[in-house]
């Protein structure tokens, strides 16, 4: 007998051991998920479906560890799927039945594609979103391009560097920026995105969170709102892009630019920034955007600190295990200043390796300044870990 130790950390260690002795890919790719060990944590339980689940954790060979109104579940996804149908699940726990069914399938079978208005974007391969801030003040690039002529030079730089979406804003959101009025924003961003879009350089995404900008974006050929409030600031947003079949990015921030440094406090940063997620993509549904069409981001840098971020970073499974794309943007960001040293125009090998590792936990849309480095970290890390 030979006993081989395999990689656990990734399923396809048990799918190429599966495939060399003569499975196919596709039973093969779902034994790999079943056998992987996963854990969940269940909030708001009472005492009787506590009770149910510790005794059916008994049979099942599951770690159930619990408290009151809580419970951490830890086995092999196989193990948990049991529970997401209600043939088999303990009666006393049907209330969590939706719940775990929509967890397995997001693990299982994460989404192969995004929908934006007039087409798909696949998420097979990484998705590069290149920045263009049409701004006086942003903080990454001091408002290099704050001219059409040079938005439109730095637009063509990133196409060419690999970037897939182009990304246009016209108000900065670095700490303690304030609201710029909506026509003074679209003026900025419009004509950008105009050009953009007759030269067919990329997919253009706005990055607005007023309804009245983006509607004159979609009029000018954008197929995608990036609305960093989480539909938090405009309540007109969500129904219009409900309406025009936009792709649509819901961003974890709490608070405004000019207050969210304050609200930068966790228990739990990765849990509750799920959590919030959730509920944020949920307003998104209740105006009827449809579940294909949203992303969401995590907001890496939006009220929260250097060690938040990073736990975020490493626990980006939590945020992706929600069944929608997700998106990162760790872009020159203070977190990676506080653990490199470098100053903020001297971010991009760092951002490069964060898009690399956020890969590697379920992210597929990678928000950048340089595309070029972005590209070359991703196209390893995809190599390494395919999706």
């Amino acid at each position: 007998m030979k006993l081989t130790a395999l990689a656990a950390h990734t399923p396809q260690a048990v799918r190429a051991a599966l495939a060399a002795r003569g499975w196919e890919g596709q039973p093969a790719w779902f034994a790999a998920t079943g056998v992987q060990s996963v854990t969940i944590l269940i909030d708001d339980i009472g005492a009787p479906e506590r009770e149910a689940l510790v005794h059916w954790g008994a049979r099942a060979g599951a770690d159930i560890l619990t408290g009151e109104g809580w419970a951490l579940v830890s086995t092999a996804a196989s193990r948990l799927a049991v529970l997401a149908r209600p043939d088999r699940a303990p009666a006393e726990l049907a209330a969590l039945t939706p719940e775990i069914a929509r967890y397995v399938v997001a693990h299982a079978d994460p989404r192969r594609s995004w929908s934006v208005a007039g087409g798909e974007i696949a998420l097979d391969q990484p998705v590069v979103m290149g920045i263009v801030n049409v701004t006086p003040d942003s903080f990454s690039d001091g408002g290099r391009h704050a001219n059409p002529d040079a938005a439109l030079l730095q637009a063509e730089r990133l196409a060419r560097d690999g970037a897939a979406i182009l990304d246009v804003g016209g108000e900065s959101t670095r700490p303690g920026a304030g609201v710029v009025p909506a026509a003074e924003e679209a003026a900025r961003v419009v004509p950008v995105i105009r050009e953009i879009v007759k030269r067919k350089l990329a997919t253009v995404s706005v990055d607005t969170r007023k309804a009245e900008v983006a509607r004159a974006a979609l009029d000018a050929g954008a197929a995608i709102v990036n609305d960093v409030s989480g539909l938090a600031f405009d309540p007109a947003l969500a129904p219009l892009v409900a309406g025009r079949g936009a792709g649509l990015i819901v961003m974890h921030m709490r608070g405004t630019p000019d207050t969210m440094d304050a609200l930068a406090r966790y228990d739990h940063a990765a849990a509750e920034v799920a959590g919030e997620l959730a509920e944020r993509a949920g307003r998104a549904l209740g105006a009827g955007v449809a579940a294909e069409r949203i992303a969401v981001d995590p907001g890496l840098g939006f009220a929260k600190g250097p060690d938040q971020n990073l736990r975020i970073l490493d626990e980006l499974a939590t945020i992706s295990a929600l069944g929608y794309p997700v998106v990162v943007g760790p872009s020159r960001k203070r977190f990676l200043g506080a653990v490199t040293g470098r100053p903020v125009e001297d971010r991009d090998r760092s951002t490069a390796v964060a898009c690399a590792l956020a890969w590697e936990r379920g992210a597929r849309i990678f928000r950048v300044h340089d595309a070029a480095l972005a590209v070359e970290a991703l196209k390893l890390a995809a190599a390494v870990r395919p999706a």
